[in-house]
């Protein structure tokens, strides 16, 4: 197949510079099309960004003169895929005009997650939640990405739900400051501190893990029916989210399963040699201070889920500690991952 001429939403944020890294090169798509805000369109995005790049590395050559546009499908010529790292004051319209003009959206927004035939799709967790697409009524279909926090919780939780069953889940989150986004958490509120409060990020790790976790029936997801109550909060930490987490079983199983079964966790992009599937998925840290977001991030290219400190939980069954990368694993380069699993699955043909 030829490439996908693919787009960019939101390119001028925090999410969006890093779809525009991820996809440098990139074996399967090629991006013709980045959108912003009036204050960018029109202009260059090198004028745009040389003074606000704000990851790693320089902008990719091939981004520097691509001309930013407003986010509307009309301004599109040619592109199949979007990838939104749209807002979602403005996320939810947008988004359902591209799909009606019959694009391919993958969103890193919350607007369309709950809708029963939108998949929140986490490409080794839930693949077969792609049949719904076909009971969406617009040309194009919507894909969303979970909340970067429940990200790496819900991979390290399928293998042990499709073995063991799950009862009840207790998350407490550390949130880097990036996941707010630029200029994000004031410095005087952050700097030595914790806030014990993020807006709308318990209702959507209480929601989400159940229904990437269901399963589909009658055209729709269907979500898992275990509990969850969840705390977050945001540390001074950059990158890196990291949740400490304790579940209850239907049928408890020992330490020996937990980690044969995590070690030898894979699914389909594994399995296809998908070009940003990490391998292994899941990888355990035997040391006892470990996952650290200081020394484990970039496990994977940031796309590895990283575990550790697993042990007996005297209320739960067992507990441990999850790390994934906020605006890789949780954002940009899940959304990219999804969108080569369907490129191999053929729905670009």
């Amino acid at each position: 197949m030829e490439k996908i001429k693919v787009g960019v939403l939101g390119a001028t944020g925090s999410v969006g510079q890093r779809f525009i890294q991820l996809l440098e090169n990139h074996p399967f798509f090629t991006v013709t099309h980045l959108a912003a805000s009036e204050k960018s369109a029109g202009q260059s995005y090198y004028d745009v960004m040389k003074s606000r790049w704000k990851i790693s590395g320089d902008i990719p050559e091939y981004a520097k003169k691509i001309i930013i546009s407003l986010p509307k499908p009309e301004e599109t010529k040619g592109v199949q895929l979007v990838f939104s790292g749209l807002d979602s004051s403005i996320a939810g319209e947008v988004e359902t005009a591209y799909a009606e003009s019959g694009v391919m959206v993958l969103s890193n927004s919350k607007n369309h997650r709950m809708v029963p035939n939108v998949p929140i799709l986490s490409a080794e967790v839930n693949p077969e939640h792609l049949e719904v697409l076909k009971h969406q009524p617009t040309k194009g279909k919507i894909i969303t990405n979970s909340n970067c926090t429940i990200m790496g919780v819900t991979i390290s939780l399928k293998p042990l739900m499709d073995a063991f069953g799950l009862k009840s889940v207790m998350l407490f989150s550390m949130q880097a400051i990036s996941g707010a986004g630029y200029p994000g958490v004031p410095t005087m509120d952050i700097l030595g501190n914790v806030v014990p409060f993020i807006s709308g990020e318990e209702d959507k790790a209480e929601v989400e893990p159940q229904k990437c976790l269901g399963i589909v029936k009658n055209g729709v997801i269907e979500p898992a029916s275990f509990k969850i109550s969840a705390h977050c909060n945001r540390v001074p930490v950059f990158d890196g989210h990291t949740v400490a987490v304790s579940v209850s079983f239907e049928k408890k199983p020992t330490k020996t399963d937990i980690l044969k079964i995590w070690s030898e966790f894979q699914g389909e992009p594994q399995k296809l040699g998908l070009p940003l599937a990490p391998n292994p998925t899941i990888l355990y840290r035997d040391e006892n201070d470990r996952p650290q977001p200081r020394l484990d991030l970039d496990t994977g290219r940031g796309m590895t889920t990283v575990v550790g400190r697993l042990r007996e939980d005297s209320i739960f069954d067992w507990k441990w500690v999850v790390l994934s990368h906020n605006t890789i694993r949780g954002a940009a380069g899940a959304a990219i991952l999804n969108a080569e699993l369907l490129y191999k699955k053929g729905y670009f043909n």
